[in-house]
């Protein structure tokens, strides 16, 4: 039943109808007519209709008082972000994996709720742990009321605990199995199925420098990427899979080298996560000569890396000879929305196989980059040679004379050889095409350590044990996931969205609580911007505009 519109002789008329089945067949039946429209108005009489028919609708009694300042407001919470996030936490299989973990544990207070709360405030407002506690009661999260600061701290030191010696097998050199590592585990499981392919995943490292000691044994000086000598530090692995989503993350005492880092997680895949065949796409600095040997020697165990070129000997002598033809892969468009232009040839060098890969647009950079610094250097030439020794971007294209320095041109032309180049080495047999399509993904990884840093704010990190230390990342690694999550499912519809569009649109979506007429209830604000959409992907449910509490 519904209200229409109808134009006769240039008037326009206002009728009651319902649609009716007739002989198999839907109709419009008139129930009533009201007259003409502009009369109506005139009169008043359709503004007493509507308001008639208003008094007998709860939703427009409440919201017409509202709007009309008859209301008492009491509170205004935000919704969005644990709607979405909450529903993501279900359907990853995240909170039932937490409660089985959660099974024979006797806390005083709820374990999985916290750890969800500090997982969503790394999502929605990114900061200190000290914040969530303050940070939480701005927002509607069931279950999480009582929480306080010590709770959440109990709860990430849950999550890095060590494993009894039982379940040690398969820890890395570096540090012990702890829950999160269980965790990890049994979340792969969950998703597993006949036709889950492994068998390529894509691995890096960072550094996360710590503002205290760095806890027990978690805190070390070592090579920091982050570019804080100064600080101790951790380093933090991270494995993907081929579609980009987290599988596990590693945390290791800051000496921690790359090179050490690579069998290990090679190890964890095949045994803890039970892979037959495996992959590792990985960045320069995880090869060695060693390493490669020894992965050779492992049934089933495949390799794409990344070669420092200017530090091995072989590459050198490699892009110095005769380079012969590549195999055009993307051709240059000059839109950057289309990807960079990438040539690729196969190169087999002391019975192993490489593949040369070029991008005309880096090599243009570099080209143009080196000729800045040249011209630069034969500038500062002539006004003394003693301080450019210690411009490491001087340096390397300079040359002794005996008495004094000089631009070495035949530096120049060998560092030509490099621009816009980079070599990787593969045991795979893929051809050179394939090879080089795999490793442009590993930026997949890169990615997520920029939001881990920064996005999802890992640092800082105040804490002093190193329970608390494993689970602070693991929480980071867990919203990493949620943020996967719902971003293939938007991509699944076709919906590109930027984050902190979807972040800020969520936070806008509120209940607020009111009293009309000695009543409670509670009216939602209307969805805007990205959020619709982000509903709709998650499949979580938008609350009634108007309900009673």
């Amino acid at each position: 039943m519904f209200l229409r519109t109808q134009h006769v002789s240039g008037h326009t008329y206002v009728q009651l109808v319902e649609n009716a089945r007739v002989d198999g067949k839907v109709t419009q039946r008139i129930l009533h007519r009201f007259g003409r429209m502009d009369l109506l108005r005139e009169s008043g009489q359709l503004d007493a209709i509507v308001a008639g028919l208003g008094r007998f609708s709860e939703r427009l009694i409440v919201l017409g008082a509202h709007h009309r300042g008859e209301s008492v407001q009491s509170e205004a919470r935000r919704i969005g972000g644990p709607l979405v996030f909450e529903r993501l936490w279900e359907t990853t299989g995240i909170a039932d994996v937490l409660r089985d973990a959660l099974a024979d544990r006797h806390f005083g207070f709820p374990v999985e709720r916290a750890v969800f709360l500090t997982v969503l405030h790394r999502l929605m407002a990114p900061g200190s742990d000290r914040a969530a506690e303050r940070w939480k009661d701005e927002y509607v999260l069931p279950g999480t009321e009582r929480l306080k600061l010590h709770h959440l701290y109990r709860a990430m030191a849950w999550l890095g605990e060590v494993l009894p010696p039982c379940e040690q097998v398969g820890a890395t050199p570096f540090a012990p199995r702890t829950r999160k590592d269980a965790i990890e585990e049994r979340l792969f499981a969950t998703h597993r199925d006949l036709f889950t392919n492994l068998s390529l995943v894509f691995f890096d490292t960072t550094s996360i420098y710590f503002e205290g000691t760095g806890g027990e044994t978690m805190g070390h000086y070592g090579h920091s990427k982050d570019h804080r000598p100064d600080r101790k530090q951790m380093v933090v692995g991270m494995v993907l899979d081929l579609e980009g989503r987290p599988l596990c993350c590693e945390i290791w005492p800051g000496n921690t080298t790359d090179v050490k880092s690579l069998l290990p997680i090679v190890d964890r895949l095949r045994t803890r996560f039970q892979i037959g065949r495996v992959c590792i796409v990985a960045d320069r600095g995880m090869i060695s000569r060693d390493v490669i040997e020894e992965i050779e020697t492992r049934p089933d165990c495949w390799y794409i890396l990344g070669v420092r070129m200017r530090a091995v000997k072989a590459m050198r002598e490699l892009l110095a000879a005769n380079e012969g033809p590549y195999e055009e892969v993307f051709p240059h468009t000059g839109d950057r929305k289309r990807p960079a232009p990438l040539k690729v040839r196969g190169v087999i060098l002391d019975d192993r196989a490489y593949v040369v890969c070029l991008n005309d647009d880096e090599a243009t950079k570099d080209r143009h980059d080196r000729e800045a610094i040249v011209a630069a250097l034969r500038d500062a030439l002539r006004g003394g040679d003693t301080a450019l020794v210690g411009n490491k971007g001087y340096r390397r294209y300079l040359k002794s004379t005996g008495h004094r320095f000089d631009v070495d041109e035949a530096k120049i032309a060998a560092d030509a050889r490099f621009d816009g180049k980079w070599v990787l080495t593969t045991n795979t047999g893929l051809d050179p095409r394939a090879t080089a399509l795999a490793y442009k993904q590993l930026w997949m990884v890169e990615s997520i350590f920029r939001s881990m840093k920064s996005v999802l704010e890992t640092r800082p990190v105040y804490h002093k044990c190193d329970e608390t230390i494993r689970g602070h990342v693991f929480c980071s690694f867990l919203a990493l996931v949620l943020r996967k999550a719902l971003e293939d499912q938007l991509a699944a519809r076709h919906w590109k969205l930027e984050w902190n569009d979807i972040i800020q649109d969520l936070d806008r979506l509120e209940d607020t609580a009111i009293t009309v007429d000695g009543k409670g209830y509670v009216i939602r604000t209307d969805p805007k911007g990205t959020v619709g959409k982000v509903f709709q992907a998650s499949g979580a449910a938008m609350p009634p505009v108007v309900r009673p509490c």
